[in-house]
């Protein structure tokens, strides 16, 4: 289904099947210790059970999935919510569950909560193109401007995960660091590697700079989503404060400070006010699969 075809039926993408977030282990795994477990039958017998516990538990799991997505397709969006939140309790996270989690919420009417989900599922599945148009979809659907606008860099660097931005910068610098100790090892190489050493060494800076900027958007820039159908912003920390603009359910806001019971927020035009905790969701800056 396209974008178009979204926004003329006014629907968000379906569910995810349980198979897009288990991972089964199977016997096949173990095979390279057969010999070994032949020789100790208690190393087998351990070996064994942990992959029958692996095989029964994901079982579990998808049976959870696949009833939380029947109650989402009966159209009891609340009791699927509270299905996928109690899959979540029990230590289970993937992005299919954030992004299935989001549709339940955006059905009941729940925009806030929706794009709180969409935007966990983005981060660990960057790239899906279900959650980006669903969490397109659903920032439309609360008011043009609602959502502050991203910059470059921050375009730039979503495109990958955190730790793929760390493997990448790991690998360049490790690649980086032997060509330097081959240069050393055999000085005849080094003139004819010092090309290559230089690109290395240029595309490590470059790739540790994008790692420092996601690791920067992620934990040092806070924002919140509006859970509640209407919040006043006022202009000081109290509820005597005078009204300075209205947000809706969903509207995206940074945070620029906190006191107490009260967050001061900043909208993409550049209004700053205050308004309470209970009514706002704070985007975590981690999630449990990431």
């Amino acid at each position: 289904m396209t974008n178009d075809e979204i926004r003329r039926n006014d629907e968000i993408r379906m569910t995810k099947p349980a198979t897009a977030q288990l991972r089964v282990f199977r016997h096949s795994d173990f095979g390279f210790l057969s010999s070994f477990v032949i020789r100790h039958s208690t190393t087998w017998l351990i070996l064994a059970w942990l992959c029958a516990w692996s095989v029964a538990r994901a079982d579990d799991v998808s049976t959870a999935f696949d009833q939380a997505n029947k109650l989402y397709e009966e159209g009891k969006f609340t009791e699927a919510v509270a299905a996928y939140e109690k899959m979540f309790r029990q230590g289970q996270a993937s992005p299919a569950l954030y992004f299935n989690l989001g549709n339940a919420f955006f059905k009941a009417g729940q925009v806030g909560r929706a794009v709180l989900n969409y935007r966990l599922a983005e981060r660990l599945a960057p790239r899906d193109p279900d959650v980006r148009a669903n969490l397109k979809f659903a920032r439309s659907s609360v008011a043009t401007g609602a959502t502050p606008a991203p910059s470059w860099w921050q375009r730039w660097t979503s495109r990958l995960r955190l730790d793929e931005w760390t493997l990448l910068t790991s690998g360049a610098l490790w690649i980086w660091l032997g060509l330097l100790t081959l240069g050393q090892w055999r000085p005849a190489l080094r003139k004819s590697l010092s090309g290559y050493t230089a690109t290395t060494g240029v595309g490590a800076v470059l790739l540790a700079l994008c790692l420092g900027l996601e690791t920067y958007n992620r934990f040092a820039v806070k924002s919140v989503i509006v859970s509640a159908r209407e919040v006043v912003v006022r202009y000081g920390p109290w509820d005597e404060s005078p009204n300075y603009f209205t947000v809706r359910d969903g509207m995206e806001l940074s945070v620029l400070d906190s006191k107490g019971e009260w967050v001061q927020v900043t909208d993409r035009a550049k209004r700053i006010g205050w308004l309470r905790r209970e009514q706002v969701l704070f985007v975590p800056s981690s999630t449990g699969s990431s």
